[in-house]
């Protein structure tokens, strides 16, 4: 450390509880180590290929001709906001019906309210079964990401994939198992299945072991402006394919900011339901993203659900606090990066016409001079 950084360096840091690790802490270098712009991108990629198993590959579904492809019909286990729902209808496609298990009052009420009662909530993932699985399908696809807080490495009380809110990734894998239409069925189905990058990798492989397939690693910091690394398991075809932006995808944060607003960083990291994952590095030395008026601000509700690619307001319902509004947004997926794996889907599913893309009309109350920051509007976009 002396030789690398300085004189002195090692003494120093031995007095220092706890000490930030020199990539962790504002970019900048430090004596003779000099962070790769990319650094973080290659952390992620050592994780990502830690996988030495070899698997069968999936079934490989012909497409279907546009006139014989019907709407999707969707089972969603650990829902959340309904995220996957809001990606199949900015995408066109035709839902047939969508199931959803979700025990999170506010995250019900946000998908209810937002999608007008037409996604049916079935409870608790732990009691469906085999009886109402035939009841309400047979389904095309069947998504989920379940509970991350016993898996993440970032948690140091975490009681891994076998223990706590572990063990719901097997009520995934049991209704997987007996979804799954037999060999002789030729009905395209399809399934995916998401959750954290930094887990033990102990746990990785034994969920590749029970979903028969490595992940592939996205990163959502590549179509919007918050890193959100995840890995994603699935048959979907094209999944491995590399992730471009689209033209209305938002990349910089100042991108998502609401007028009058300034970012001071370009990209923002990992957004959680802790109201601290929006403090920009470590310690001391950690910042709010944005200046408004001069004074240094947090990211307000509105500003996160655009990051995410949600529609503005999409979680204002029911009288939510700012806190239970960014909980249920720091559970849910990146719309962006969700959109760009459900894609492949069209050439399988029945999908409206789509008009297309125009640009919006400029608001009257655009050509207006701003609110006040303390103005009720302006209160309630934070």
């Amino acid at each position: 450390m002396d030789i690398l950084v300085g004189a002195g360096t090692f003494d120093s840091l031995k007095e220092l509880d706890p000490w930030i690790c020199f990539l962790c802490q504002p970019h900048r270098p430090h004596g003779a180590l000099i962070p790769r712009e990319d650094w973080s991108i290659r952390v992620q990629e050592l994780f990502a290929n830690n996988s030495a198993m070899e698997f069968e590959p999936h079934r490989v579904y012909p497409s279907i001709p546009a006139n014989l492809r019907r709407p999707i019909k969707v089972l969603s286990l650990f829902d959340g906001i309904a995220t996957g729902y809001l990606v199949l209808k900015e995408l066109g496609f035709k839902v047939d019906t969508c199931y959803a298990s979700e025990i999170c009052e506010d995250s019900i009420a946000v998908a209810t309210v937002n999608h007008d009662g037409k996604i049916i909530h079935i409870g608790d993932a732990r009691f469906i079964t085999q009886k109402h699985l035939e009841q309400w399908g047979p389904f095309d696809m069947l998504i989920g990401g379940s509970p991350c807080n016993d898996l993440s490495i970032v948690n140091h009380l975490r009681k891994g994939l076998y223990e706590g809110s572990g063990r719901l990734f097997f009520e995934y894998y049991r209704v997987l198992h007996l979804l799954k239409p037999k060999e002789e069925d030729p009905r395209p189905f399809f399934w995916l299945f998401e959750n954290v990058v930094f887990m033990n990798t102990h746990d990785k492989v034994n969920i590749c072991r029970f979903l028969e397939c490595n992940p592939v690693l996205v990163d959502a910091v590549k179509v919007s402006p918050a890193h959100r690394a995840r890995y994603f398991w699935g048959n979907i075809p094209g999944m491995s394919r590399p992730i471009i932006a689209s033209q209305n995808d938002k990349l910089i944060l100042q991108d998502c900011l609401e007028i009058g607003r300034e970012a001071r960083v370009t990209k923002v990291r990992t957004i959680t339901t802790n109201s601290n994952s929006l403090r920009q590095g470590k310690g001391p030395s950690s910042l709010l993203p944005v200046l408004n008026n001069g004074r240094e601000d947090s990211l307000w509700i509105t500003e996160l659900e655009k990051i995410f690619g949600f529609p503005k307001h999409y979680t204002d319902v029911r009288n939510m606090t700012r806190q239970q509004r960014q909980k249920v947004l720091g559970k849910s997926w990146s719309v962006p990066v969700i959109r760009h794996l459900f894609a492949p889907l069209k050439e399988y599913f029945a999908c409206e016409k789509l008009p297309p893309l125009t640009i919006s009309s400029i608001s009257s109350t655009s050509s207006t001079s701003p609110s006040s920051p303390d103005s009720p509007e302006m209160m309630q976009l934070r």
